[in-house]
Formats: C-alpha cells, structure tokens, sequence
C-alpha cells in the first residue's frame, strides 16, 4: 500500500476555466516542408481533442494545433485527482496512417487519417463509434489482421474490435466483444489506479490479443490474453497470466524485440517480463513471467522500445526519471543507466521516434504542460534535447490542457 500512498501524496491539481472550439484549430500553417513527423496526445477534457506537435528534423518540438474528437473525456476517480487520468498506456494509437483515439466520457472510439505530407493534419474517418462498454481507456493496432481492439475499463469492462475503413472508419467486427474479469468489479468510471485496466496490445504475430490488469495490494494483477482467428474473431474466454512473485501492477506492454514476449512496467516494482512462447489458451497454460526491481522506483508505469539503442524506455510518474533498461535473452532484465528530469513534472506517457537523424524519446509531463524530449545517442548515451512548453500556445488557442486530464502519446515520421 506504500506505493499507493506515495502515488496520492505525488499529484497535484490544477482547473482550467475555458472553452475549446469545436473544429480543427492550428496555430503554424505552411510548416509541412520543416516537419519530420508529429507527436499526438489527447486534451481528455469535456470536449476532448487530439493535440498535435510538429517534429523537426532536430528532434525539437512545436505545438501545431488541435482537432475535436467529436466527444468527451473522463477522469478515474482517486482520493487526490491527479496526472493519468485513465490510468492507462495507449490512450492514442499510430497505425499505419491513421491514428486512433478514445472518448472515455462518450464510450467511444475515433479514427483520423494521417496526412502523410504534412503528419500536423489529421482528418476524422467516419463518426465515432461504440466502445462498446464503458469508459474506453486503451487502443490496439495489428497491421497483419487489419484491426483495431479497445479495452473499457469502467462497469462494463471488455474488449471491442473494429476493421479500419478508408471511408467509413471503424466499423464493428462481430465475435469480438468479450467481457474482462477484474479483482473487483469496477464502476464509471473506474477507481484507481489499483484494479484498473492498464494497456492493451496485440502479440508480435497479432495471433494473441493481450491485456495488463493492475492488482489491488495484496492481490496481484494479471496479463489477459485472448486467441485471435484469421478472421478477426477472438476466443470466448481470456487466460489470466498472474506476474512471478513480486510483481503487483502491471502497467504497459511493450514488445519484446526478436522475442515471442512482452515487457510489463509495475507501478509497484518495476518491470516483469512475460513469455509468450509458454502461453496457451488450449491447454490453459498462462505466460511464464520475470520479476525485476528498479531500486528507488516511485511508480513505473509506461514504457517503449528503441530499435537504434536495443533497449527500453520507462517513466515514473512519481520521481519523473527515465530508466533505460535491457531485456536478455533469457527474458531477465537489467537497468542501464536512470535520466532524471525535472522533479514533479510528473512524467508519463512515452513514445519513440526513429528520425532519419536519430531515435527520439517524447515524454508527455503535464505538470509542467510540456513534451520532455530526448536523443537515443546509444546504449546509455540518451541526453536531453530539452523541454517544449505547450501551455502557453494552448492557452492562445482557447484549448484547455490541465495537467489532470492530459494522456497518451503517439507519433507519426514522414517517409524518407
């Protein structure tokens, strides 16, 4: 419960009084030429709206503007509202060239196409469609079945699955809606962040569908993992992979590079390991998992991967650093070296960015209304591009961003 307890007393809450319009709003217009790509998280206010931020050759960021996600965002309810509202990794999506999104408040999910000459416009697919649950906090993507999955993490919570449509956007695919059973059953919204969906994510080979569940101490979580047919449909009921001992809350779920596994950051630990090679839904036999501590760890919870270093990016929300870590062959894990940013930005979700330059690490900070940027120089060799302030433009742009709604983090990079 300490982890619990620290992770309270660490937030802090800030109301913004104002209204967003609703239709794309952009403040650099005619920057297509300069833009090496975009960085994409959500507003998650009443009126919710993806945020996007051109990204230079540099690496640097810009706030480009904001579009309406044609519904609402929603917060989770704790003893102290704070930073991670949905509790959750992937509250944004990139596939292919579009980008996915939730309205947690609405029980909806979006699509938008991506402007590959100039990432900064989106456009909206279809309408928004049924989550088909409530409160919708995570978002899928399998280039291989041409699917999109969504987790709902309130009373109703399942997943939902959908075929992305050039024109009609996300249109339902039946024999995909399958209920998710929780430690406690959860309300609308979810209390957390313990017994809380966390992240939802397709197996490398897009035959498993796999959820991270959070425990409520002492009762650890669980990795759920559906089969996924050729055609779409997932099987009628989930395996529960429990953590090895130690683990409590399993966070996000990043790919394990070449491996047929995933890495699980753990608000209450650190990171585990799961392999997916002894995960059988047939025989009931759940995915062998490895425990490894981050000595000084507040909460880790997201996390990602850099093909140019080999190694795995993880944010604390609580001590705002970013662990570098390594996974070996045999799945263990070791630490390569910590990046503290500042104290109390409250860093959390992460994405990466392969420029034709370098790798980038793009750390959403709300506290401090900020994108945190990074260059992955090599093993251990990250160094700080610096901090791009969001705020200021926002506010210009009659778009509220409160440090206690902000999520998600998703990137796009221009073909060469």
């Amino acid at each position: 419960m300490l982890f619990l307890m620290k992770l309270l007393a660490s937030f802090t809450t800030l109301s913004l009084a104002a209204t967003a319009a609703a239709v794309p709003i952009f403040s650099s217009r005619g920057a297509a030429s300069r833009t090496a790509g975009a960085a994409y998280f959500i507003t998650n206010e009443d009126k919710n709206f993806v945020v996007v931020n051109r990204i230079s050759p540099d690496g640097s960021v810009k706030l480009a503007g904001a579009i309406s996600t044609r519904g609402r965002g929603a917060a989770g309810a704790m003893e102290a509202p704070g930073p991670d509202p949905l509790f959750t990794q992937d509250a944004v999506k990139v596939g292919g060239s579009n980008l996915f999104t939730i309205n947690a408040g609405s029980n909806t999910v979006v699509m938008f196409s991506i402007d590959a000459a100039d990432p900064a416009r989106l456009k909206m697919v279809g309408n928004p469609v049924s989550s088909g649950g409530e409160f919708p906090v995570s978002v899928a993507f399998s280039a291989a079945r041409n699917m999109v999955c969504v987790v709902n993490g309130g009373a109703v919570t399942n997943v939902n699955c959908y075929k992305p449509d050039a024109e009609l956007g996300l249109v339902a695919i039946q024999g995909t809606n399958r209920p998710l059973t929780l430690p406690v059953p959860q309300t609308t919204p979810p209390t957390g962040p313990a017994g809380t969906i966390s992240d939802i994510i397709f197996s490398e080979d897009s035959s498993k569908l796999l959820v991270s569940v959070k425990g409520v101490p002492p009762t650890p979580g669980f990795l759920a993992s559906w089969d996924v047919a050729e055609n779409g449909t997932l099987s009628e009921e989930f395996l529960s992979s429990p953590p090895a001992e130690g683990g409590l809350l399993p966070f996000s779920l990043t790919l394990v590079n070449g491996k047929n596994a995933l890495l699980a950051t753990d608000a209450g630990v650190g990171f585990e390991t799961f392999d997916l090679n002894t995960l059988n839904g047939a025989s009931s036999s759940p995915a062998k998992s490895q425990v490894v501590p981050i000595e000084g760890q507040g909460a880790t919870c997201w996390s990602n991967f850099s093909n140019k270093t080999g190694t795995y990016f993880l944010t604390d929300i609580i001590t705002s650093i970013v662990t570098e870590v390594d996974v070996l062959d045999d799945l263990s894990g070791k630490i390569v070296k910590q990046y503290p940013l500042a104290p109390g930005s409250a860093t959390i979700d992460n994405a990466i960015a392969a420029l034709p330059t370098n790798d980038f690490l793009y750390v959403l900070s709300p506290n401090a209304t900020a994108i945190d940027v990074m260059a992955l120089n090599g093993p251990g060799q990250a160094t700080s591009v610096g901090r791009f302030d969001f705020g200021a433009v926002a506010a210009k742009l009659n778009l509220p961003v409160s440090p206690t709604r902000l999520q998600g983090m998703a990137v796009f990079v221009k073909s060469v």
